[in-house]
């Protein structure tokens, strides 16, 4: 069933359960994680209110989420703490169990009458969800709401880079740029008996976690939360986006959104972005130029991890690079690093120092910089096997918006993914290179290392 703002190519039926009755309809919270411009939360209240029920949001909170860290944790607790006052006082209970996310959807699911999921596409999101919809003895919905246009709506196969994609995302993006009106529940949830944690106190639900505590948290540069989120990019729209055609390759300048992070854990809604951007008073060049990144090339990520299951391994790549890499990895390195010197920054390059400070300082890295960033670990690197799996542990371990589809796409682009074949070099092959000299005729990189060297003493 379609609802305003919620077009019927955002909804999919993930079994063919027959209705059953239930205590109340459940939302499984997992990739969405707002109570507001989310469309599988507003179909959750819509099919409450049809079946004159209660609505409950669940959270499954486990302690092994793949490659994520204390970094990770402290930004997504946060922003559920805020989600959990804001479903409070739409009258929906808000449920926080720690344990394995689809175990505690089903266990919650033993009660309800429809369980309704957001969606999420790397391996293990589809897994879950799978698991769910097999295993529950009510019907199962799912919902997308995290990209603008549903993957398989845009594109039924691996597309070869954004120049194929880009076509078949324009025809359908006014119809999905629509946002869900907030539904009133008929049926409030507060008579509700269902244990969980406390969401209110992220800190101590982050000191009983028993997650990797090597990567401290960054709440001087991001904290997180929708009400965060709209806030700052508000301010980018407002004071930056003017300049962001001319600036968003310029590292030493900070007119980028930083709005990835909030993206990856879904504290904002990408359509919220891109109405925000769409009816913003700045040149149409910078707004083209902005739609491009948060729609084109980021569902283009997605795209990649749907239909590629090997998205974070180096065969994905093509065959042309592939085989020119293989070709060319017993080439001499003038430099090599390990990987305990390159996570320390100690390299002979300050920029891609400054690149990896950057990093592990707030958690957050010029765009600019982050193909730079990868193509110095593959030319350093004693294989490019080597290099692709480094690049990527180091980009989910510091990245806040590392783990994302965009994280995979963008490692596998280092190395010829959605990209064409350059003339033949030593190391590279036919893949693509980057220059320090590059950096020094295209901006003020001298001045981006300043900025760094600030940021990271606090100043």
């Amino acid at each position: 069933m379609a609802l305003p703002g919620i077009p019927a190519s955002r909804i999919q039926r993930l079994n063919d359960r027959p209705p059953v009755r239930g205590r109340f309809v459940l939302y499984w919270m997992q990739q969405s994680q707002r109570a507001e411009d989310n469309p599988a939360l507003e179909y959750a209240a819509a099919e409450a209110n049809r079946l004159d029920l209660p609505l409950v949001a669940a959270f499954g909170l486990t302690d092994d989420y793949p490659e994520a860290n204390l970094r990770h944790y402290a930004f997504l607790l946060e922003g559920l703490a805020e989600a959990a006052r804001a479903l409070e006082r739409r009258a929906i209970a808000f449920v926080l169990r720690r344990g394995s996310p689809p175990e505690v959807a089903l266990a919650l699911g033993r009660e309800a009458a429809l369980l309704v999921c957001d969606r999420g596409y790397l391996r293990h999101q589809r897994a879950w969800r799978s698991q769910v919809a097999r295993e529950a003895a009510c019907p199962v919905v799912q919902v997308e709401g995290d990209v603008v246009v549903p993957v398989e709506e845009a594109s039924g196969k691996a597309e070869i880079g954004a120049r194929t994609l880009r076509p078949k995302i324009r025809r359908l993006l006014e119809g999905h740029l629509e946002l869900p009106p907030a539904v009133a529940l008929r049926r409030p949830a507060r008579g509700l008996k269902l244990a969980g944690l406390d969401a209110a106190d992220p800190e101590a639900l982050l000191a009983a976690l028993a997650v990797d505590r090597s990567v401290p948290p960054v709440p001087r540069f991001f904290r997180g939360g929708t009400a965060e989120a709209k806030r700052r990019f508000a301010r980018f729209v407002r004071e930056r986006l003017p300049r962001y055609a001319a600036h968003r390759n310029q590292p030493q300048t900070d007119d980028v959104s930083a709005i990835s992070p909030y993206l990856h854990f879904g504290q904002v809604s990408p359509v919220w972005l891109a109405r925000a951007v769409r009816d913003a008073a700045a040149p149409p060049e910078a707004r083209e130029a902005f739609l491009e990144e948060l729609i084109v090339r980021r569902e283009l990520a997605c795209n990649f991890v749907f239909y590629r299951q090997d998205y974070d391994r180096f065969r994905v790549v093509p065959d042309w690079a592939w085989k020119s890499l293989r070709l060319h990895r017993r080439d001499p390195r003038p430099h090599r690093y390990t990987a305990a010197e390159l996570e320390g920054a100690r390299t002979h390059d300050p920029y891609w120092n400054a690149a990896m400070r950057e990093m592990v300082c707030t958690g957050f890295m010029h765009n600019a910089m982050r193909m730079y960033w990868g193509k110095k670990i593959l030319e350093w690197s004693p294989d490019p096997e080597e290099a692709f799996a480094l690049t990527l542990a180091l980009n989910n371990r510091w990245f806040l918006d590392g783990r994302d589809p965009n994280s995979f796409a963008g490692v596998a682009w280092i190395y010829g993914m959605h990209d064409r074949a350059w003339p033949e070099r030593p190391i590279f092959g036919k893949v693509r290179t980057m220059t320090a000299s590059g950096l020094e005729r295209k901006c003020d990189i001298a001045a981006y290392v300043r900025k760094v060297e600030a940021l990271c003493r606090g100043g």
